[in-house]
């Protein structure tokens, strides 16, 4: 297993995959055949996000429980050394508010852009960032993924959507490829450019709903639609 999928949890390699904890190995091989049909840059895919699929499956075949991992590096920094933010702060930054391990409670004001893995100093100290899941909101590299819900006529026939992210609201056009796919690439709305790293950017997993509405465009089309008919 190289060390990209290593660093993944086995909720987030889940989460890659659409499969749950109790999915059979079998489950788990046919959610990836699928996902990497979808994501294969040779079918109208992402490089990035057809990794990510393959680092999932790869993850997902070693699922040692992470409470008995021996080499916490591997995973995420010691708990005396870390410092955990949220992706909000890692996307804005902000002030945070973190005990070190003498007892003391300290406030840090983090700069936008932040990766895990990412070294502060505060306190006197060195700390190592953690990002954090956080409300369906993954932070993996420079790039943010979070999965949202749409309605089925929409990921049929595509259209106009707002989705409401923690960064804000975004507006979004799903066309009929990133449907089948499930999948849509917003490019350059990830972490911020910070040192050395890029711009990332917001992958947006589809999962069809049938209590949300239909896009503007479909509305529309469907309100032109019923007054004809009358």
């Amino acid at each position: 297993m190289n060390r990209a999928a290593a660093d993944l949890t086995l909720k987030m390699a889940r989460e890659v995959l659409g499969v749950s904890s109790v999915a059979t190995p079998a489950e788990v091989r046919r959610a990836f055949r699928e996902a990497a049909k979808r994501a294969h840059p040779d079918t109208g895919g992402d490089e990035r996000a057809f990794r990510q699929v393959v680092e999932a499956y790869e993850r997902l075949q070693d699922p040692l429980d992470e409470r008995h991992v021996q080499t916490p590096a591997r995973r995420r920094p010691a708990p005396e050394t870390e410092l955990e933010i949220s992706p909000q702060i890692a996307m804005e930054g902000g002030e945070v508010d973190h005990r070190m391990p003498d007892g003391r409670l300290i406030r840090i004001d983090l700069p936008a852009g932040l990766r895990p893995g990412d070294k502060v100093r505060a306190g006197g100290g060195e700390l190592c960032v953690y990002i954090r899941a956080q409300d369906g909101v993954i932070v993996r590299g420079d790039d943010v993924w979070m999965s949202v819900k749409v309605s089925p006529a929409t990921m049929k026939r595509g259209g106009r959507v707002a989705v409401e992210t923690p960064f804000g609201r975004r507006i979004v056009w799903i066309d009929r490829k990133a449907g089948e796919r499930g999948l849509v690439r917003l490019e350059g709305q990830g972490l911020p450019a910070r040192g050395k790293r890029l711009r990332g950017h917001m992958f947006l997993r589809l999962a069809a709903a049938a209590n949300v509405a239909d896009s503007a465009a479909l509305a529309l089309l469907r309100r032109f639609a019923a007054a004809w008919a009358a």
